[in-house]
């Protein structure tokens, strides 16, 4: 049997680079090579099944990365046990290479950002996409970011929502709930996890009290709103986006977020992807809408953000923008801007007597038919294009004092 330890760390550290490559043998097969670059590399000559072979240990070196003299011959040792068990050591360490690489693979936060940026980024909006993004990593990414995804337990994802309730975030727990079990199952269909913990947690979670837009629904409160609105003395593209939010009542992101480069004023359209899923959504303009953008298009136009923000161009107007105007104009707990479509949604149906699936369609909200299939969002076109308009024409009404009127309307 060949003598081993024959090396020392002195004699390693002194070893010093010649003209042409050479070994110092430790002995059992082990050796340090080194070239005459200065490279140092322990090696581990052996035979499996009457083939010679070598092993790659390390480099030679003391530190993170590096491989001293008393952990090759640790490896070495390990390294004859598997050739006593009839394992390959050479195959052995490429295999749990390769281990390696696929826990790195499965951590949940490879998962999730592989989700994020091959799923969720093509089904939601931007605005969505980002804010799902913030919370995996502010929430969860920092406590259970490095776990393999398919060893998450419940009781592990429960304590990150808990966190998030702790702040009174009760919402967005929920939220951040239902993205965690996206990422999983996503984990699943990959191949990369086993199941989905979040199923386990119905129930552990405190329910959000909920809390509807403010919104003024009643006709024979509508006239001070919108004579309110008349009078706002804001700047003229804070001025345009609050009057025009009562004629498409869209989602007030979608209104402060609009380009330019959607608008047909010729065609009088705004075509759109709506801040809730993937379906384009056509919005045909009324009359009135049409003139206000056309004032507005020397302001702001002809490309970029119809209501740029009062800082730069570059960036939407603030969120908060139309509903401190509505704050300063008195409405105050009485009126959002959500609460624009809660206001067309209830008149439009009690008292302009239009079909809830037109005017759903117009909100932008899932409508299907009766075999469950979910309509088109540009279907409709010409029924909402007349809704719209009298929509448009009834607050007319209002603001001119008219009443309780019902403007004449197409068959719908």
């Amino acid at each position: 049997m060949a003598t081993t330890n024959k090396l020392t760390a002195t004699a390693v550290r002194n070893a010093q680079p010649r003209d042409k490559t050479y070994r110092l043998s430790d002995g059992g097969g082990m050796y340090l090579e080194v070239t005459p670059s200065g490279g140092m590399y322990w090696r581990l000559k052996y035979r499996h099944h009457g083939k010679e072979k070598r092993l790659a240990i390390g480099v030679y070196g003391e530190g993170a990365g590096k491989v001293s003299l008393a952990q090759a011959r640790k490896a070495r040792d390990e390294a004859k046990e598997m050739l006593a068990q009839g394992l390959d050591p050479s195959t052995a360490k490429r295999l749990a290479k390769e281990q390696g690489r696929a826990a790195a693979d499965n951590t949940f936060k490879a998962v999730a950002t592989e989700w994020l940026e091959h799923i969720h980024k093509h089904e939601v909006v931007p605005a969505h996409f980002e804010r799902n993004k913030r919370r995996l990593e502010r929430d969860i990414f920092p406590t259970l970011g490095h776990r393999p995804v398919g060893e998450i337990s419940p009781p592990e994802l429960l304590d990150c929502l808990r966190k998030v309730e702790k702040r009174g975030h009760l919402e967005t727990a929920s939220r951040i709930k239902t993205v965690c079990g996206q990422v999983f199952r996503y984990a699943i269909s990959t191949g990369k996890g086993r199941r989905d913990p979040t199923a386990d947690l119905r129930g552990s979670l405190r329910r959000a009290k909920t809390k509807h837009f403010a919104a003024i629904t009643d006709p024979k409160e509508i006239p001070a709103l919108l004579r309110a609105l008349d009078g706002y003395g804001g700047t003229p593209v804070v001025v345009a986006a609050i009057n025009l939010a009562p004629l498409v009542f869209v989602r007030p992101g979608e209104l402060r977020t609009a380009q330019w480069s959607d608008f047909d004023l010729e065609a009088a359209t705004w075509s759109f992807q709506p801040s809730k899923n993937a379906d384009p959504l056509i919005v045909p303009l009324p009359r009135q809408a049409v003139q206000i953008l056309r004032d507005l298009y020397g302001l702001t136009g002809p490309d970029g953000y119809v209501f740029p923000n009062a800082r730069s161009r570059t960036r939407p107007m603030s969120d908060s923008t139309i509903g401190a105007a509505l704050d300063y104009l008195g409405f105050k707990n009485r009126m959002t801007a959500h609460g624009f479509r809660a206001m067309a949604r209830t008149i439009l149906a009690e008292r302009l007597n239009y079909s809830p699936e037109h005017i759903e369609q117009q909100l932008a909200h899932k409508v299907r038919d009766a075999n469950g299939r979910a309509y088109n969002r540009t279907q409709f076109l010409e029924q909402r294009r007349e809704m719209l308009q009298s929509w448009a024409d009834y607050l007319d009404a209002l603001r001119a004092g008219a009443g309780n009127v019902v403007p004449i309307r197409g068959q719908v």
